[in-house]
């Protein structure tokens, strides 16, 4: 078909399918209903996922990206259709997730004019996208498409094309390019990937780390260098702590991984960065960097594509701007093989402790359930190349310590941590990897905010496995208001919602586990079944998500909390007085006194 045959959204529609973006996922709406139209004639060459609201559809894009490298398309009408997208668009520039979204506004001339869900999208978007442009008409199309997909590309984030309802529908021979717009003049050519510093810059890098106890950290950024992280740990004999967006960078199964850092982390992570003298950071700025070594205490260097994100949060001697396998790769030969194995093994001998503790807490018998008793099951039964999307909350924590082994794939929404983001983004992975286990973990606070979404995994046959951790209470909120400012919970408490039934309703299967001896059984026939499936885990709520990595300060603020009324103080000491628990936690041994105290029930409201 010619161009002046074609509609500005034909045009937009095939400029996509150019750059290999076949798959959007969204609603319709009266405000866009000339771009559908583009869509249907296409339908042969199109994949849409017909989501229940257009967050979810802008989170399923984020998901999309961060489980391909490669954008997908979120689509809303005009108006609150376009105002849903919101939270997805930031969660992709947050996360560094490149997307499209498309949206439609009302007529050309009626624009500004209190018109029907009038609303002027492409200045809201505007902190929001990269790159955010209004689409003039046919002439427009193409470069506008263009550049949003390289910004999408480039920066790793949104996009945002906005086309009013008349405009979508507008052939080219209805306009003329003007004299500066020449057709033809853009191309599909790609941007070239995987740079490296200069020598010099590597060569410094190597002479800083020379003799030191190093620690590495790896966030979102070493995704996919696993084998070059490894080989340089084995260079320079040190261990791997991981950001929580770095979860899947090398698997927890690896000799050389101590697990998590920060509260979802590892006491052997925190040993190992509180003694080293070296530090190398590759691809993480992790917001939780006061768990770093502290200013001074090591020599560092930080590799990133992003040259803004170098020193951003730890004092560096040498800044290596690249792609994180490339640069790793470039960096190893030029490191000095570390004789000295203690550093590293006294962190192995820690992991292995950790482990054991999680595999104490993962096979309690007493009721109510412990939730570590689901995410230890789970581990032990996903597939071997799983896909599990996490979700904020306490589940965050719970995830966060989940072993996960090479070859199987995490993420969740880690540094905007927007909760119910588990559900989208697995239908998101499911879409693009059909043949994959997908699992979305979550919590019933997230769970409650986008549950129509369970609908869409029916409509769209998409069998995702959702495993909820059911607690009835915001529950990470109940500890950061003790942990953090010392003041008993307030206003967390949830009713209870029985998931499986809200499944069973929306056309999936549904269950309930809440014996521990029942766990593993359930979540057995959750993944065994053919088509999507909830399990609904019904679990301890006085159970501390981060008593293992409390700081001595944020411990005192607890022991503060559980004596000023907090609800059930008596069982929360009691549960965070557990042998194995206290052994591992420098902050509960400071405060063992107050808690046995407090389990008495000498000392709690």
């Amino acid at each position: 078909m010619s161009d002046t045959a074609r509609t500005t959204s034909e045009l937009i529609v095939d400029r996509l399918l150019e750059w290999g973006i076949d798959t959007y996922y969204g609603l319709p709406g009266d405000g866009i209903d000339n771009f559908f139209e583009a869509l249907r004639e296409r339908k042969d060459r199109v994949r849409f996922v017909h989501v229940r609201h257009e967050e979810a559809g802008a989170l399923a894009a984020v998901g999309h990206a961060k489980f391909t490298g490669r954008p997908a398309v979120c689509i809303s009408t005009s108006g609150p259709g376009a105002i849903h997208l919101l939270n997805g668009l930031y969660d992709a520039r947050i996360e560094g997730a490149p997307l499209i979204a498309i949206t439609g506004m009302s007529y050309h001339d009626v624009i500004g004019t209190h018109f029907l869900q009038d609303l002027n999208q492409d200045y809201v978007f505007d902190n929001a996208c990269w790159f955010n442009q209004r689409v003039n008409g046919p002439a427009h199309a193409v470069n506008a498409t263009d550049l949003a997909v390289r910004n999408a590309l480039a920066h790793r984030g949104p996009a945002h094309l906005a086309i009013p309802i008349d405009i979508q529908g507008w052939r080219l021979s209805d306009e003329e390019y003007s004299d500066k717009n020449i057709p033809g003049h853009t191309s599909l050519a790609p941007a070239l990937e995987g740079h490296t510093p200069p020598r010099e810059a590597l060569e410094r890098a190597a002479n800083a780390l020379r003799g030191k106890r190093v620690t590495i950290i790896a966030g979102a950024g070493a995704r996919g260098a696993g084998e070059e992280l490894e080989a340089v740990a084995d260079r320079l004999g040190a261990p791997i702590a991981k950001a929580a967006l770095g979860k899947d960078a090398v698997g927890d199964d690896s000799p050389y991984c101590t697990g998590g850092i920060a509260f979802a982390g590892t006491r052997a992570s925190q040993e190992a960065l509180e003694t080293c003298d070296g530090l190398l950071v590759v691809g993480s700025s992790s917001a939780y960097y006061d768990f770093w070594p502290r200013p001074g205490q090591t020599a560092a260097v930080q590799i990133d594509v992003d040259p803004t994100r170098i020193a951003l949060r730890q004092r560096v001697e040498v800044g290596l701007v690249g792609d994180a396998k490339a640069t790793l790769g470039e960096l190893l030969p030029l490191l000095e093989h570390n004789q000295d194995r203690s550093f590293l093994e006294r962190a192995q001998v820690n992991t292995r402790s950790w482990w054991k503790l999680m595999e104490h807490q993962g096979t309690a018998t007493e009721t109510p359930m412990k939730p570590q008793v689901v995410t230890w099951n789970l581990a032990e039964l996903l597939a071997d190349d799983a896909i599990v999307c996490g979700d904020a909350g306490t589940t965050t924590i719970w995830q966060g310590r989940m072993r996960l082994r090479r070859g199987q794939s995490f993420s969740f929404s880690g540094t905007n941590c927007s909760m119910a983001a588990a559900v989208p983004y697995a239908i998101g992975a499911q879409v693009t990897h059909p043949g994959r286990q997908v699992v979305a973990f979550t919590g019933d606070g997230a769970m409650s905010m986008l549950m129509g979404d369970l609908a869409t995994l029916a409509q769209e046959q998409l069998p995702v496995k959702i495993v909820v951790i059911n607690n009835s209470t915001l529950g990470l909120i109940v500890w950061e208001q003790m942990s953090f400012l010392g003041n008993p919970e307030h206003l967390c408490d949830l009713s209870q919602l029985d998931f499986a039934k809200v499944a069973e309703g929306c056309g999936i299967k549904g269950a309930r586990v809440t014996e521990p001896g029942d766990c593993a059984e359930a979540l057995r026939e959750l993944l065994a079944h053919d088509g999507p499936a909830l399990l609904d885990c019904v679990v301890d709520p006085e159970e501390s998500p981060f008593g293992e990595t409390l700081k001595p300060a944020q411990a005192n603020h607890l022991a503060h909390a559980l004596q000023r009324g907090e609800p059930g103080a008596k069982e929360k000491a009691r549960l965070l007085l557990d042998q194995e628990r206290v052994a591992i936690s420098p902050g509960l041994q400071d405060i063992r006194e107050q808690l046995e105290s407090i389990s008495r029930g000498e000392s709690a409201g």
